[in-house]
């Protein structure tokens, strides 16, 4: 009997390629929140010094669009406010603390204590990570958000002639960078990871530039990382150097949520390899921990032959997509053959 190859109808769209766009709503909402969280901190401070009159024309400016966009949510802001606090780093959200994983390993090496309440706030962070994988970079990471955007730059650049970032590093040496931040912290009792680890910086320098009005050195820091992703190699630290990446990789490396490729459905296009900014191959099934189940190449698969599904290994290579080219020439072959 002959074997049936199933093409996708054309024009319908299943929910799994708009899951792209949703990770970028995601990610611009958790950025706002960034911005929006040390502006109703000053706010707070404003209000708590009952000094309006005080104030300088641009801090009363900033008062009343304050008072104008959270009088709608509460009538204290001094207090009804706190529902959000912190960073993607450690914070509180609606009475839950939480904090980044990476946060608690530093601290626990600089201060060679557990202190529980903090160590359980990684907890669910944790497990998500073990369910889902690298979600964390893919999905929240406010460094994502302008790493993408970057790598849009990075695009134009290379449209213009300028042949910039193609470099292919070892991505085991994010691992030993991790190892390296964690020795530090043991030894000068602080937390050094948090020194070059994007997400705590973007959180810091958006604070220092908002209530501060200035930039620390972590702002100097995060363009060269933007410029080492131009430069040097597309989405290169978080692929190559970043402490955060290595340890959720290591968390997720035996998740439960993977890309699938159905073969069947497979053209071979290359589009899913040419999205992914961690250089990976979906196109022969080659995922692996750094996978950070963005959904990207599930978005740009015109044949629809990526989803998500659930196991806790990637399949192994399964060959040639049955739409492609090269497996319609061998199952020709085959038959002649025959």
């Amino acid at each position: 009997m002959e074997e049936t190859i199933a093409i996708p109808t054309p024009g319908r769209r299943p929910w799994r390629r708009h899951l792209n766009k949703l990770r970028w709503l995601v990610l611009t909402l958790v950025f706002a929140m960034l911005l929006l969280l040390p502006m109703i901190s000053l706010y707070q401070t404003y209000v708590a010094a009952h000094g309006y009159d005080l104030l300088s024309p641009a801090q009363q400016r900033f008062y009343d669009f304050m008072e104008m966009l959270t009088s709608p949510f509460t009538s204290d802001p001094e207090k009804g406010l706190d529902a959000i606090k912190g960073t993607t780093w450690s914070g509180r959200f609606f009475g839950l603390q939480l904090s980044d994983p990476l946060a608690v390993l530093g601290q626990i090496a600089a201060g060679f204590t557990l202190y529980w309440p903090f160590v359980l706030s990684a907890l669910i962070p944790v497990a998500a990570t073990l369910l889902l994988g690298r979600i964390y970079c893919g999905w929240i990471c406010p460094a994502t958000f302008l790493y993408e955007l970057n790598s849009n730059v990075a695009a134009l650049l290379r449209r213009a002639g300028l042949n910039f970032g193609r470099k292919r590093l070892d991505r085991r040496f994010k691992y030993l960078v991790l190892f390296l931040g964690l020795v530090l912290s043991a030894v000068f009792g602080s937390v050094w990871v948090a020194l070059i680890y994007p997400p705590a910086i973007i959180g810091r320098e958006l604070y220092y530039a908002i209530a501060l009005n200035g930039f620390g050195v972590g702002a100097v820091f995060f363009v060269l990382t933007l410029l080492f992703d131009i430069l040097v190699a597309r989405r290169g630290f978080c692929r190559y150097l970043c402490p955060g990446g290595a340890l959720y990789s290591l968390l997720g490396r035996y998740r439960l949520l993977r890309i699938r490729r159905d073969v069947r459905n497979c053209n071979d296009c290359v589009k899913c390899n040419a999205i992914c900014e961690f250089g990976l191959n979906p196109m022969r099934d080659d995922f692996g921990q750094e996978c950070n189940n963005c959904s990207a190449c599930i978005a740009a698969c015109p044949t629809d032959a990526l989803s998500f599904g659930i196991a806790i290994r990637d399949l192994p290579n399964q060959g040639d997509g049955h739409l492609g080219p090269r497996y319609r020439r061998q199952r020709a072959a085959g038959k002649e053959a025959s």
